[in-house]
């Protein structure tokens, strides 16, 4: 591919990591060689990013998920406070690390998968899988059809399909004739304030690196598929810290990476939104140096037992106490990023002990940070190799291989898919010679 080039040594030049050798695609992604890659002269104010590298970092995203998504179901609901008739029992503190989960009765501690296993999948990556796989398949921007047939199609209808509230409900809805974003409204799914949308929605963030415009274009539909108001605003608050993960300044440590992204995306909450005023009080919490316990302790009695700033869950007398619901899950989650401060493994075992559905926020930051640093970073952290490989069929259905894909296949999927997206949506260019994407800014900016 020839590229004309515009006083190249003017370009503004944002590379996620070094990375000398080229990307081998030699994973068979079918759908790749149909894209038309064109020729493009770059413009001195777009943003250049290493395919290769962000290679590495896709893989880091899937595996960086599976280990804390795995890590936090130790917890999961455990512990949810002592309102709304629960008597879950006092919140767990970063002593009870290495000891016994009351409720699961497993071990909180990391979870891994050797070499020679296959890591399962869970409500907290399975349609983010459903939502490449469609995306590959179909147009970048998934439509109301694609979404309800995909959901049909690849979601079990009569045995344990591994949905829950909103999810569950928006399913049922698509059964009986309705498409998104009405399996979302308020006047048919009672459960619209739940995490769904959360959970099955950052990858789009990492479909449109640096361009969080276009992320929140292409999650839209998805996030309103389940969620409304607050918990489709928090959805929106996540993507855009995994698309805006691509235009961090590397020089910074990753505690003022973190901080950055945050305060950036940040900005998508309405003023008047209670999903903005958890941000600003788990901010101030921590800004204070109190310790992340008490900032948990100080969520659970705002947020539970006063039901402050306009989040009233507890009234309305959920299960479990809405220990499932989009808000108090969006300030713990708050709690352990600020508190982990980048750091991947204290931010996984904060998120683990800080109650409520604790594999969601896990699986979120564990993604974004397992993005942020790449495979063999994870690896070094760990000091180990880790499997690679998938098995999608544990929760859902009707996918090739029997279910059974590789880290390698999903991340260079997700590579063809941000190659369309660049070229056609923001009009930038693709140069395979060189493993490069060329990402013009957002004119609004």
């Amino acid at each position: 591919m020839f590229f004309k080039m515009k006083n190249a040594a003017m370009l503004f030049i944002f590379l996620l990591t070094s990375c000398n050798t080229s990307l081998k695609e030699t994973v068979n992604v079918p759908f790749s060689e149909k894209i038309d890659y064109k020729e493009y002269s770059p413009n001195e104010s777009d943003i250049i990013i290493s395919r290769s590298s962000y290679y590495d970092k896709l893989y880091g995203f899937w595996l960086g998920q599976c280990i804390a998504n795995w890590t936090g179901l130790s917890t999961e609901n455990d512990k949810i406070g002592n309102v709304g008739g629960s008597k879950s029992g006092d919140f767990y503190t970063r002593k009870d690390w290495g000891g016994v989960s009351s409720r699961t009765e497993k071990k909180i501690d990391f979870v891994f998968k050797e070499a020679d296993e296959v890591w399962g999948a869970d409500d907290d990556t399975d349609i983010e899988y459903m939502y490449q796989f469609l995306t590959t398949q179909n147009s970048n921007i998934l439509t109301p059809k694609t979404i309800q047939e995909g959901w049909l199609k690849h979601i079990k209808h009569e045995e344990e399909n591994y949905l829950w509230v909103s999810n569950q409900k928006a399913f049922d809805l698509m059964k009986n004739g309705v498409f998104p974003p009405e399996t979302g409204s308020s006047e048919l799914n009672e459960f619209y304030e739940m995490i769904d949308a959360q959970l099955t929605t950052e990858i789009f963030g990492l479909f449109s690196p640096s361009r969080e415009d276009f992320a929140l274009k292409l999650s839209h539909l998805p996030i309103r598929t389940t969620a409304r108001e607050n918990a489709a605003w928090i959805s929106e608050f996540y993507v855009t810290m995994h698309s805006l993960a691509s235009s961090v300044d590397q020089n910074l440590d990753m505690k003022d990476q973190i901080m950055w992204i945050a305060e950036k995306s940040r900005v998508v909450l309405p003023k008047d939104s209670y999903a903005l005023k958890m941000y600003d009080f788990v901010k101030e919490k921590y800004d204070s140096k109190i310790p992340w316990e008490q900032a948990r302790d100080s969520v659970y009695y705002r947020y539970q037992v006063n039901q402050e700033d306009g989040y009233d869950i507890t009234s309305k007398n959920f299960g479990c106490n809405g220990c499932f619901a989009a808000g108090i899950n969006y300030a713990a989650s708050l709690v352990s990023l600020f508190y982990g401060e980048g750091d991947y493994k204290e931010t996984i075992k904060i998120g683990t002990l800080c109650g409520w559905d604790s594999d969601n926020p896990t699986s979120t930051w564990g993604g974004l940070i397992g993005f942020m640093i790449g495979k063999n970073k994870i690896e070094e952290i760990f000091d180990r190799k880790f499997s690679n490989s998938y098995n999608i069929h544990r929760t859902r259905q009707n996918f090739p291989n029997n279910g059974i894909d590789t880290f390698e296949n999903m991340s260079l999927q997700g590579i063809h898919i941000i190659d369309r997206i660049i070229q056609s949506d923001l009009k930038g260019g693709v140069d395979k010679v060189n493993d490069l994407w060329y990402v013009p800014k957002n004119k609004t900016q």
